[in-house]
């Protein structure tokens, strides 16, 4: 085992590496019984959005896999409920841990909740068949071929679809293929026995060739579509039900129009690329990092043969400084190199979140590791850009969930009364921060924190008013003003520290209202720029003091001031965002630059309105003509962006 240069112990569960002139310690999620797991704190700060959990047992086992259209309700459901069947309870009373994997949707979600559980196995979960045994849609090559749902030996003449991850997906497929192409599902032996149409054609999903309501030329047709759905050539389709919605809508025939415009929509929503199967069978790790508080995360995600078999987390020590390329660049080889030969296998291919100055070396001693070439790449296309952006989601919010733990949390705000040297430790924080385009609608915030966390339910907006755009002294005056006067009437608590993000002018303004409105007590600071204004380098400005004072770098009281500051940077922005596209009077599409009144239409057509539009995926909109990938993005941006 190493040792620094103060003879301490260079220690991370048995693996430390110099690279360069840098040295990281990197810890992994730590293990059940070395945290005191918070459930309702876990709870309180799950995403709401699409993913995978694992639960955990004491010994580490992961137990259950499942999946989730929204995280937070899913989880907590095995909590609150009392119908829980007895199994359930019994796995429930062994979890002392839980994980997630966000994804961008609940289909991708399934995907990868199938990929866990085979690769996997927990006693909990009802384990997987083999891929043999993986169900198809079955089309038949009949004179009126028959869509079916299949599970066996192919021998069948026909075509098969597939193979699809559960029953479920099939006949999920299948129903919509009935709504949106009439094409009969009905079995041979009671499609020849007919001599009547059946429901289905009262319905309107099929045409009746039992009894020769169509010719064999017109149901073609529907097969041919049903089979270009399959393949997945729906933008063909798409194009001519566009066409075809137009044309109704021309000759006034609404009704006709509107069950285009549902074939659209339903089209739209089937044709959603599922990013957790990619393309092709190759190997490779995909590593991402994300900052925030003063401390890192890295996410790993393992793809074997095209699947996405998991992925872990680390949270690096002694990173505070570091640029988050610096960050990678010493975790790599510790990563693949710091464990025993052969530990970690190292693939071919490594997509990294950001570029390394170090790369060729990195790569050179990888390689010699692995035996063969081992490329890092950060500069992506297709596929690979899908599978980072998904690493970076899954950092980010990893991160976020770290540092809400409680536990952490209380040793920040320790930190902080023994680094301010104040007399007790406090209990609640209100920080301001101010947020405008150019004196444009102009919104002061207010975020809370206490020993616990973030408590959103006391987090504030303010709208500035009657004041002189781009006037930051006066905006934080009016806003600490409104904010201690409902103090004074008795509504809310008084905080123990107000953090005004600013210099010595912000400072002025809180120390004038508080005096004004006679409040005492409160320890005020201003969170100042440094000389570089960089993030890290604040200064604190203590009211009644005249040297700032500057946490040292690894300080969890410098980390927790950032924490409060970022949120309250944030909270203020997306604040500010909405007011100003409200009082410009904009749409959500109007509102995204570069993208006119033409595209917004042709966008509005293709995917059958605003709804759909929203919940497009990135790849479905730059198939849309005259949408190319960087305004996909900024168009998929403007309607998932977090709000406050």
């Amino acid at each position: 085992m190493g040792r620094d240069a103060t003879g301490e112990d260079l220690r991370d569960n048995g693996r430390s590496v110099f690279f360069g002139s840098s040295l990281l310690s990197v810890r992994e999620n730590p293990a059940p019984d070395a945290v005191d797991f918070d459930l309702q704190e876990f709870l309180r700060h799950l995403t709401g959005r699409p993913g995978v959990y694992r639960m955990i047992d004491a010994a580490g086992e992961i137990i259950y896999v499942g999946k989730a259209k929204n995280l937070k309700k899913r989880v907590s459901s095995y909590f609150s409920r009392q119908d829980n069947s007895p199994k359930t309870r019994a796995m429930v009373a062994q979890i002392c841990r839980i994980e997630v994997t966000i994804t961008h949707t609940e289909n991708e979600a399934l995907l990868l909740e199938n990929n866990l559980i085979k690769a996997l196995r927990p006693r909990y979960n009802i384990l997987l068949r083999d891929d043999k045994s993986y169900p198809y849609i079955y089309l038949s090559a009949n004179t009126f071929p028959r869509l079916g749902f299949h599970r066996g030996a192919r021998s069948a003449k026909g075509r098969y679809f597939g193979p699809y991850p559960s029953s479920a997906a099939v006949r999920e497929g299948l129903n919509l293929l009935q709504k949106l192409f009439p094409v009969r599902q009905c079995e041979d032996s009671f499609f020849r026995h007919r001599s009547r149409p059946c429901l289905q054609y009262q319905i309107k999903r099929c045409t009746a060739p039992c009894v020769g309501y169509i010719t064999p030329e017109q149901y073609q047709e529907d097969v041919r579509h049903a089979q270009m759905f399959l393949e997945g050539r729906n933008n063909d389709i798409i194009d001519e039900l566009v066409k075809r919605m137009e044309q109704a809508s021309a000759e006034l025939a609404f009704e006709q129009a509107a069950r285009y415009r549902d074939q659209i929509v339903n089209l739209r929503r089937a044709q959603e690329r599922q990013y957790v199967m990619g393309e092709g069978n190759g190997d490779l790790d995909v590593i991402a990092a994300a900052q925030a508080g003063g401390e890192c995360c890295i996410q790993v995600f393992f793809i074997r043969g095209g699947r996405n078999l998991g992925n872990k987390s680390y949270y690096p020590q002694h990173a505070a400084q570091s640029e988050l390329a610096e960050i990678l660049a010493a975790f790599l080889p510790q990563y693949y190199l710091g464990g025993q030969a052969g530990e970690r296998p190292i693939p071919s291919e490594i997509l990294i979140s950001h570029a390394l100055p170090e790369r060729a070396l990195l790569e050179a001693v990888l390689g010699e590791q692995a035996g063969r070439k081992v490329h890092l790449r950060d500069s992506l296309r297709g596929d690979r850009v899908r599978w980072l952006a998904l690493a970076k989601t899954n950092a980010a919010q990893a991160l976020a969930s770290h540092l809400a733990n409680r536990q952490h949390m209380l040793g920040r705000f320790e930190a902080l009364q023994e680094g301010l040297g104040l007399d007790d430790l406090p209990q609640r924080i209100e920080c301001f921060d101010i947020s405008h385009t150019m004196g444009e609608a102009t919104v002061a915030s207010c975020v809370v924190f206490d020993t616990q966390g973030a408590v959103k339910a006391d987090y504030r907006r303010y709208n500035i008013e009657n004041i002189t755009p781009g006037d930051d002294y006066a905006a934080m005056h009016q806003a600490l003003q409104r904010r201690f006067r409902k103090l004074q009437e008795g509504e809310g608590k008084c905080p123990d520290i107000l953090l005004i993000d600013g210099g010595k002018g912000q400072l002025t303004q809180a120390e004038q209202v508080l005096q004004a409105l006679q409040i005492a007590g409160v320890t005020v600071i201003g969170v100042a720029k440094g000389p570089t204004r960089k993030s890290g380098v604040e200064q604190l400005l203590l009211s009644g003091q005249q040297a700032p004072i500057i946490l040292p770098v690894e300080s969890p009281a410098r980390h927790l001031i950032q924490q409060v500051r970022d949120e309250a940077h944030r909270f203020a922005i997306t604040g500010h965002r909405q007011r100003r596209n409200k009082q410009r009077k904009t749409s959500s599409l109007e509102g995204i630059a570069g993208l006119g009144p033409k595209r917004r239409q042709l966008l509005l057509r293709q995917f059958g309105g605003l709804q759909e539009v929203a919940r497009a995926g990135v790849d479905d909109l730059c198939k849309v003509k005259g949408i190319s990938r960087q305004l996909a993005q900024t168009i998929y941006d403007a309607f998932h962006t977090e709000q406050g």
